[in-house]
């Protein structure tokens, strides 16, 4: 049996995304920014587009704009905070010690720039709480950054409550939804969110196509030149089909949404259970505040990377941490945040579900990770040392 359980790494592109993408690969080819009929036909295609995105999202559609994917949304957001911020002498930015990448390498970025960062602690559930910003808000913070659901443990932070004391102390405030968007409602107004990141590829869209929502009245500073596009705050020729599969797959899951949710959270619950039963392990992140289809466990005692290889080799497809550092040989960084120490660190597995798996490919997983488990630690010399007393046992 060949089992998918890394859909927080990519999705499968949804039939509905397929259909729509294709007149713009061949037949309505047309730049959109071109006034003949078939550039007007492309145009009047992103202007379709950007207004359902922008409907499922709780926005006016000028304020969304298109883009690569996610990174590129988060590196735009916090840059265009951070060029606001500087006009006004405010040069101190508050984020998590678990986010993606894509933000913290761009904060690092900006901290050469004269800019003070201020991550704060994530507790040992995988959960950051709106006090703690509250907290950390000083007079020249000119944003804060903290993401919707962590992209390897799954755990969904209180954005709306983070949003609302960012608004009432004037700052703004953006969210890493890549992981969130078409998993878990979403309105930008009612949760006070003043930009927003998502990727097509996170919800059964293709991949390179994303987007950024920027509230009305905040002008964003380009990340490239050369072109009109996109009001002019993002340059080159948009990706009409793929941005056309992007919105049809954000409909078909936001329309579908309660459901999906029913069904996953049943396979991801049935999953943790099961997983649980193995000893000396630990689910990483709150078991009720996480995304319907994530599973992060540690396994005392073996390495992370053998235990995928074997795995692939019963047909199923995982990962031990974040798709975007998996050539790295550094534990996770989230996992570190969250308190785990680097020898159990090592040993994760996440496999991440969606509304196509099925109750036979989790039994599938949990007769095979236990199998697996069992034969890493009987050639672990770390396992031995544990099992003779050697050294203590962590989980």
């Amino acid at each position: 049996m060949n089992v998918y359980a890394d859909n927080a790494a990519t999705t499968r592109m949804s039939q509905a995304a397929v259909d729509a993408m294709l007149p713009f690969l061949r037949e309505s080819y047309g730049n959109p920014s071109s006034l003949y009929t078939l550039g007007q036909k492309a145009a009047e295609s992103l202007q379709a587009s950007r207004e359902t995105m922008a409907k499922y999202l709780g926005c006016d559609a000028r304020e969304i704009t298109f883009t690569s994917g996610g990174s590129e949304a988060d590196n735009q957001a916090l840059l265009t905070a951070a060029t606001l911020g500087a006009r006004k002498g405010k040069k101190h930015i508050i984020s998590t010690a678990f986010e993606h990448h894509a933000i913290l390498h761009s904060l690092k970025r900006l901290e050469k720039q004269g800019f003070e960062v201020t991550l704060l602690d994530v507790h040992e559930n995988g959960l950051v709480t709106a006090q703690q910003v509250a907290d950390a808000i000083r007079e020249d913070t000119c944003l804060v950054t903290v993401m919707y659901a962590n992209n390897e443990i799954g755990t969904i932070q209180p954005i709306a409550e983070i949003g609302a004391v960012c608004r009432e102390r004037g700052v703004l405030f953006h969210t890493d939804a890549v992981q969130a968007a078409g998993h878990l409602p979403i309105n930008v107004r009612e949760q006070n969110i003043d930009m927003l990141s998502l990727s097509a590829h996170k919800f059964h869209g293709p991949k390179g196509v994303g987007l950024l929502y920027a509230r009305k009245g905040i002008f964003l500073t380009n990340l490239i030149e050369g072109g009109a596009q996109e009001r002019g705050k993002r340059a080159g020729t948009e990706n009409v089909g793929g941005i056309a599969g992007m919105a049809a797959a954000f409909r078909e899951a936001c329309e579908h949404m309660d459901e999906n949710i029913a069904k996953v959270t049943a396979l991801r619950d049935k999953l943790i259970d099961g997983l649980s039963k193995i000893p000396h392990c630990a689910l990483n992140g709150d078991r009720e505040h996480r995304l319907p289809g994530n599973v992060n466990f540690c396994f005392e005692g073996i390495e992370g990377e053998s235990m995928l290889l074997l795995l692939d080799g019963k047909g199923i497809c995982a990962s031990s941490g974040s798709a975007c550092t998996s050539g790295s040989l550094d534990p996770s960084h989230v996992l570190l945040a969250i308190g785990r120490p680097h020898e159990v660190a090592h040993g994760s597995l996440r496999l991440t579900l969606c509304e196509s798996n099925t109750e036979a490919e989790i039994d599938h997983i949990l007769a095979c990770v236990p199998e697996i488990v069992a034969y890493l630690r009987g050639m672990s010399p770390v396992w031995r040392d544990l099992v003779e007393g050697k050294k203590s046992f962590i989980l």
